[in-house]
């Protein structure tokens, strides 16, 4: 699945994104709020769901080779996050939902 099909399905809001990062392929899906230990344990292709919203995120996402950032909760972003992960080229996405919830749903869209 891609990054947009996965947005679509599960009605996340694209807060930023270019159309070819969209359609990215979902390899995975990551569940973590403490940077340094995303870093060490997120594989590459995953979309991670987080409440953290400052810059860093789209530092860990850019080193990782994650496919997008999924923040839960409704959580807004930082004004730098914005930025910093649009120049990454990496989508931007948020749901209401929480990230437990978020997770159980990205699963069964990846491997049902």
């Amino acid at each position: 699945m891609t990054v947009k099909q996965v947005a679509d399905a599960l009605e996340l809001e694209v807060l930023c994104g270019t159309e070819s990062a969209l359609e990215a392929e979902v390899k995975a899906g990551y569940c973590g709020d403490l940077l340094s230990w995303v870093m060490g344990r997120a594989d590459a292709g995953a979309a991670w769901i987080t409440i953290m919203s400052n810059p860093n995120v789209a530092a860990v996402a850019s080193l990782q080779g994650l496919c997008c950032v999924i923040l839960a909760e409704g959580v807004a972003p930082d004004e730098g996050l914005g930025k910093r992960i649009e120049g990454e080229d990496i989508p931007l996405l948020r749901a209401s939902e929480p990230a437990f919830t978020l997770a159980g749903k990205l699963y069964g869209l990846l491997y049902a």
